[in-house]
């Protein structure tokens, strides 16, 4: 493999699935009802140090319901499709998060709420006292991150911090001009 072809250190990659989330304002959401239901909705968010993501969502949506009665979410981060060089290969990164609520009289409700005001405007200050809206940490206990084609990792660890290229797995082509095919435009 020649340098012009080289792929990323996986500590480059590790980086780059981390910060994914940073060129968006809003996180895809998918939940589940008590009885197993499931729903994929958005929602605006902000992080902490920690890693964790915050959204503040309605009673009215079903999202809200589903994350106080089966507090388990999936977030998903996913390249334009106008920006992917390939519409079965956009660049993706899949959290699968515990929940925690975060009442009105937690300590840090007020911060998490100014850093939503700071990150999406003067419109947070009329929000943040409707009192069907309730705060959701979404805390991720492991992720997977897709580059494209053949490249994707499963982050694991407390802080996600270890990286595992999932090269195992692979796909299945049903011939040797298919793989030939596949390999091809995926590096077009």
């Amino acid at each position: 493999m020649n340098q012009a072809t080289a792929r990323p250190a996986l500590d480059d990659i590790l980086l780059e699935a981390r910060q994914f989330h940073l060129a968006f304002a809003s996180l895809l959401l998918a939940t589940a009802s008590a009885d197993g239901e499931p729903t994929a909705s958005y929602a605006p968010y902000v992080t902490d140090a920690e890693g964790s993501f915050y959204v503040y969502v309605s009673e009215l949506a079903a999202h809200t319901a589903n994350l106080q009665q089966h507090p388990r979410a999936s977030v998903l981060f996913i390249e334009d499709e106008s920006h992917a060089r390939h519409l079965f290969g956009r660049r993706r990164v899949t959290y699968s998060c515990r929940v925690e609520g975060i009442g009105r009289q937690d300590a840090r409700f007020a911060g998490i709420l100014d850093r939503f005001a700071e990150k999406h405007g003067k419109f947070m200050d009329m929000m943040r006292d409707l009192q069907d809206f309730h705060l959701f940490r979404l805390v991720p206990e492991r992720a997977s991150y897709v580059r494209g084609f053949a490249e994707a990792f499963e982050l694991t660890g407390e802080r996600l911090e270890q990286i595992r290229h999932l090269n195992d797995k692979g796909h299945r082509a049903g011939s040797r001009d298919t793989a030939s095919q596949m390999n091809t435009l995926s590096a077009a």
